[in-house]
């Protein structure tokens, strides 16, 4: 079993990466039901900025 990163990488939405990485969360789920907050996400889109990737410019 791989352990998710205990960091969101830049440029990721934190919801996206957790939810994506995290077993747990939908663990409690029923066969074939949706997670209401993954849903209201893909709906409305990300509710948080998003940060840049660091620009390796410097």
């Amino acid at each position: 079993m791989s352990v998710a990163a205990l960091v969101t990488p830049p440029g990721e939405c934190p919801q996206c990466w957790e939810h994506a990485h995290n077993k747990r969360i939908h663990r409690r789920l029923k066969p074939r039901e949706d997670c209401k907050p993954c849903v209201d996400h893909m709906v409305n889109g990300c509710p948080y900025l998003v940060p840049k990737k660091k620009s390796s410019w410097w």
